[in-house]
């Protein structure tokens, strides 16, 4: 089935989807700071650049997209019904590296002796659903 849009039309769609700055980053990131959580942002100094840095606690936490990053059980993930109909090998590809490159940060940071904690995009949809994420972070 062709695209329902122009080849420049759907260039300039992609081009609008954010890494940094995402409504749900924004959201976990409120959230940490109301409660008194003190944060840097993006570190390009620990592998993979988490989202939220909190130093004092040595905790790494990514915001990730479940789209993009497969979240597995989410109806947004891995099972989306609107994965792209053109260029299925390329997106595929994607996916699959999105998923290895986040493994391995994750990884990477443990070893440095981080700990890494990932919050879904479907898990920041109001503060309930982001205080119980971020009380299994500090409890465990």
């Amino acid at each position: 089935m062709a695209d329902r849009i122009s080849k420049e039309r759907r260039s300039w769609n992609m081009s609008r989807i954010r890494s940094r700055d995402t409504s749900p980053e924004m959201r976990v990131r409120s959230f940490l700071h109301r409660h008194g959580y003190r944060f840097r942002l993006h570190d390009k100094n620990l592998p993979g650049s988490p989202d939220v840095v909190l130093r004092k606690h040595r905790t790494a936490i990514f915001v990730h997209g479940c789209y993009w990053h497969r979240h597995q059980g989410c109806k947004q993930g891995a099972y989306f019904p609107k994965d792209p109909k053109q260029g299925v090998e390329f997106w595929r590809d994607k996916f699959v590296n999105n998923v290895q490159r986040d493994k391995k940060n994750r990884m990477l940071l443990e070893d440095l002796g981080w700990n890494v904690a990932v919050i879904w995009e479907c898990q920041t949809k109001n503060d309930e659903m982001i205080k119980e994420q971020v009380d299994n972070i500090f409890n465990c």
